[in-house]
């Protein structure tokens, strides 16, 4: 092992001199990451508004109220849901994890991207999750940002593959990869959501930077409203039918 400035590194790779591949900076891009900040504030409020102060499990009315499940939003109109889910969470590990991992690749996306497509991409995600979600589990109750969160791995992968680079090579394809697998094997995962989520985002930041390429950014908006209301009438339509099926 040979020592290097990033730690020890094996003969072969000593030899190289390549760079870690970056997400590429997109114009209108900022310094602090406030969006991250105000995403992560806004998950710890719905945990402590829900029932989580200052030890409970945040699940109190509140949780039920704002949980994603089919039959509520379908049958009874509460389309808000689609929404509130994600910014709820089952207990203290989940909403730490979560909240670990989102300022882990927030801090680094959103200053490249700027705040506005960072959070465009976050709230199609999102969105794009509750579909994901409600095709394949409406009847169980769906909360947490991971959908979300996907979907911005996903966009920060597909961006950098858009730009000629290869995501395995930056951290990010791995960490995508990692969470995938993860999705599979642990019990209580919306994998519905996770999946949803991530192509969501993958397409819509796909969407922005071929957008930029072309010197056309207004198309990669266009593109990212597009993706964000396919999905919320896709999990409309899919409530609306899911208590007829059920019933």
């Amino acid at each position: 092992m040979t020592p290097s400035p990033v730690g020890m590194r094996c003969p072969d790779c000593a030899t190289h001199s390549g760079k870690a591949v970056r997400l590429p900076v997109m114009s209108g891009s900022t310094a602090a990451p406030v969006v991250t900040i105000s995403l992560i504030a806004l998950s710890v409020l719905g945990y402590l508004v829900t029932g989580g102060f200052p030890f409970g499990s945040g699940q109190g009315q509140l949780f039920y109220d704002g949980a994603l499940a089919a039959a509520p939003v379908g049958a009874g109109g509460q389309y808000w849901r689609l929404v509130t889910s994600g910014f709820l969470h089952a207990g203290l590990m989940h909403l730490a994890f979560n909240m670990i991992l989102l300022w882990f690749i927030g801090s680094q996306m959103e200053p490249q991207l700027g705040r506005g497509r960072f959070l465009a991409l976050y709230v199609v995600s999102l969105l794009g999750g509750s579909f994901g979600a409600l095709l394949l589990s409406p009847d169980s109750l769906t909360v947490g940002a991971s959908g979300a969160i996907f979907g911005l791995m996903g966009a920060a992968s597909a961006i950098i593959y858009a730009r000629g680079g290869n995501p395995l090579q930056s951290g990010i394809g791995m960490l995508l990869i990692f969470n995938i697998v993860f999705s599979f094997v642990l019990s209580n995962v919306s994998i519905g959501g996770h999946l949803g989520g991530l192509t969501a985002g993958a397409l819509a930041g796909g969407a922005f930077v071929m957008a930029e390429k072309r010197g056309q950014p207004a198309v990669g908006w266009a593109a990212c409203a597009a993706i964000g209301v396919i999905a919320v009438v896709g999990s409309l339509v899919l409530a609306a039918a899911t208590p007829a099926l059920v019933g």
